[in-house]
């Protein structure tokens, strides 16, 4: 097990979510922490708090891009190929799962239990890594690419 899976099941023990995983993961990359970065990603767990609408792993996904490639101030523009990026991570998350990208679908009856799953688990690591690819793939340099 690699040191970021290793910290994922970490994270997912001490009660994080997909979408916050997805952000501790980079921020500590970065060497940085944002707690209050960190709890606005509360919200995206069990598919927009817990309703069972659009995978928080997926969202979260879609943050993390745009923390790399988004607008941050008024100076800032975003990246031109910001919206690309989004796509192509919604299209490859798309495939990887069956019936939709809904955590519903995704979880079916185990979303009820408000709990990060195995397959959880798995789809937070590979969008973890998808996301970078990305992002590396866009010419956009990742502060500690070494994970």
């Amino acid at each position: 097990m690699n040191d970021s899976l290793f910290r994922m099941f970490e994270l997912a023990q001490q009660g994080f979510t997909c979408g916050q995983i997805l952000i501790i993961l980079d921020l500590e990359a970065q060497g940085q922490s944002n707690p209050a970065l960190v709890r606005a990603m509360s919200g995206l767990a069990g598919g927009l708090g817990f309703s069972g609408k659009t995978c928080g792993a997926l969202i979260g996904g879609v943050c993390l891009l745009g923390l790399y490639a988004g607008r941050g101030t008024a100076e800032e523009q975003e990246k031109d190929s910001f919206g690309l990026m989004v796509n192509e991570l919604v299209d490859w998350f798309g495939a990887q799962v069956e019936g939709g990208t809904d955590c519903a679908q995704i979880l079916g009856e185990d979303l009820e239990k408000k709990a990060v799953t195995a397959k959880c688990g798995n789809l937070v690591a590979a969008t973890y890594n998808k996301v970078r690819d990305i992002l590396r793939a866009n010419d956009i340099d990742l502060v500690g690419d070494g994970v």
